[in-house]
Order: C-alpha cells, then sequence, then structure tokens
C-alpha cells in the first residue's frame, strides 16, 4: 500500500503518525493514540497488529479484516484523559460496504498494562 496520508483522520503522513506503532518501532503513548493506530490498522488490513494491541484475557481469537469494507474516516467523540491504567476513546468509524455508506459508534475500554496500552473492549451504540 503506498497512501501517504495516514487513514486516521489526523492530517498527518502515514510515516509519521501510525506507521510507527504497526511496525513496532513504538508503542501507542495514550489511548487515543492507541485507537487511532488500531483504526489505520483496520483500513489497511494489519490483522497482527490488530491482535498483538487487543488484551490476552478479552481476545476473541483470530482477527480477519474484510477487504471488501472501506473505511473513509474517523471521528473522535470523547476521550477523557486517562487514569494512570485505564483509558476510555468514544469514536465514530465511518465506511463503505456494498456500495452503502455505514458507521460504527464504539465506546472502547482501553488498560496500561506490561508497559503498554491495550485494547480491552468495547460497547457498540447506534448513532
Amino acid at each position: 500500500m503506498t497512501r501517504s496520508s495516514c487513514d486516521c483522520d489526523t492530517g498527518r503522513r502515514y510515516a509519521d503518525c501510525c506507521e510507527p506503532f504497526h511496525t513496532v518501532a513504538a508503542h501507542a503513548g495514550t489511548p487515543v493514540e492507541l485507537m487511532r493506530s488500531r483504526y489505520s490498522a483496520f483500513a489497511r488490513g494489519l490483522n497482527d497488529y490488530l491482535v498483538a494491541t487487543w488484551h490476552p484475557g478479552t481476545l476473541p481469537g483470530e482477527i480477519v479484516t474484510d477487504p471488501s469494507v472501506q473505511w473513509t474516516a474517523l471521528e473522535i467523540i470523547d476521550a477523557p484523559e486517562p487514569t494512570p491504567r485505564r483509558g476510555i476513546v468514544e469514536f465514530v468509524a465511518h465506511y463503505r460496504e456494498g456500495g452503502r455508506d455505514a458507521q460504527l459508534h464504539e465506546r472502547s475500554r482501553f488498560v496500561f498494562q506490561s508497559a503498554r496500552w491495550w485494547y480491552l473492549d468495547g460497547e457498540h451504540s447506534s448513532s
């Protein structure tokens, strides 16, 4: 893939935004960074990264992204200041599937453990 802009809608180049996380050159320093990097991983089909950043205690098993889904935009709705061990990010991820626009609205929980942030789980709601 040769897209230069990052999928997570920061307006930054991929190489300066999520790519260092995807290549494990760095770990996300905040729940928001981790959530953005996971969105970008979904958009780029980086299944291994999604598994590697999901807390082992809640990982549902294998993760396989659907190549027919085109992720089109990300909106951060709320991201309260995290505590030293817990964080929450509410977002809306827009996508296109089967010629139709749709969205995923989720309130995600993150945990800081073993010197890094992990995606724990999320609660979906209708927007």
